[in-house]
């Protein structure tokens, strides 16, 4: 297979984690005969810094004319610190799920028996936890009318949805059900908000169509307690786009660091793939942010594209680093490991998984670093 590939690695340690992503990609072409041709644009700060804007046209004409993206991370110091500015680098990625028309993230949630520890929460709370968040990405608040007053003393979001936008991204939770443990929970405030009582009466349609697939609701306050005190109750969540963004990043301590997280972003045409960390300005350029989440978030694209043994080298690769202990500080507090070691053990494991030698706090990675 070949794929064009749309690489948007934007600010912060996002440069830093896509090359390595790009070394897992470039394995797996080698091994089993694919080719990946990458070409690069600017999105968000670097942007704005280059163009003037976070999203730049020709940016936005590359993603419709390839086949997939590989996303980094946007954000920069100077704007979080200045609730003034009127263009932002998160404008860009908005702007981007707009125009593509990205209304699934998909983002798994899996529980490490390495790294139980790494996480604040008990071994046996997580123990057996694996499920995937569907979270809507082209509606709610995020995208609906903004107002403030001219003495800025008032402001306000307005968040709406219709039957088209909930049906879509219901149709892919429970299709994804089905091949798992067929339990989707619809997380919503129906108590409290009109959106979320639409949410309600949608799914519930939709679920007949799905009678292998058992269908219930959680308030969202109750949903953010059940995914620290019995996270592994959970298969599939769906949620809004404000809802699904609070609690994918609350349920990444599961995994002991949101430098694993991975992440889908799916319409009909295209598709975008990135860790979830952001930015992490304070890492840039130290080799110490976890390539993990990106690395998996390229599993996720090959599996998108009907590569899955692929996609499962690639999660055998990165389990593999995991297990020996080859990862980065935010792992294991005295790791040896950086960015670029973790990238090219997990490479050459995908390449040749018996060219690697091991001693303690020690891995001679081994003939052929794919870069």
């Amino acid at each position: 297979m070949n794929l064009k590939i749309a690489v948007l690695s934007g600010d912060g340690i996002g440069p830093e984690v896509i090359l390595q992503a790009k070394k897992a990609l470039n394995a797996i072409g080698a091994v089993y005969d694919h080719e990946f041709i990458f070409e690069d644009a600017y999105i968000g700060a670097i942007a704005i810094e280059k163009t003037g804007k976070p999203l730049p046209e020709q940016t936005l004409n590359l993603c419709r004319n390839t086949d997939s993206i590989l996303f980094g991370a946007i954000g920069d110091p100077k704007y979080d610190n200045d609730p003034l500015a009127k263009i932002r680098p998160e404008q860009g990625l908005l702007k981007l799920r707009k125009e593509l028309g990205l209304f699934a993230n998909i983002r798994p949630i899996k529980a490490y028996p390495k790294l139980m520890n790494a996480s604040p929460i008990k071994r046996e709370i997580l123990k057996g936890t694996d499920f995937v968040i569907y979270r809507e990405l082209n509606g709610g608040m995020y995208f609906g009318e903004k107002t403030t007053n001219e003495a800025g003393t008032y402001a306000s979001d307005l968040c709406e949805y219709n039957e088209e936008e909930i049906s879509k991204i219901t149709h892919l939770a429970f299709k994804a059900a089905q091949s798992r443990r067929k339990k989707v929970t619809l997380v919503d405030k129906a108590n409290v908000l009109e959106t979320s009582r639409l949410w309600r009466r949608v799914v519930s349609e939709i679920a007949v169509e799905y009678p292998d697939v058992d269908l219930n609701f959680l308030y969202v306050d109750n949903a953010a307690m059940q995914i620290v005190l019995n996270p592994s109750q959970f298969d599939i969540l769906l949620t809004d786009n404000l809802f699904g963004d609070i609690l994918s990043d609350e349920a990444s301590v599961i995994s002991g660091s949101i430098g694993l997280m991975a992440s889908a972003s799916l319409g009909e045409k295209h598709s975008l793939f990135e860790p979830i960390h952001g930015c992490y300005t304070e890492a840039k350029d130290k080799n110490i942010a976890n390539p993990i989440a990106a690395i998996l978030s390229v599993a996720l694209l090959l599996e998108h594209f009907g590569l899955s043994k692929e996609s499962k080298k690639v999660i055998q690769a990165v389990e593999k680093a995991i297990i020996s202990e080859v990862v980065t500080v935010d792992l294991k507090v005295n790791s040896q490991f950086g960015t670029n070691e973790v990238g090219d053990f997990i490479s050459n494991y995908i390449t040749n998984e018996d060219d690697l030698y091991f001693k303690k706090d020690f891995v001679q990675i081994g003939r052929s670093t794919i870069v």
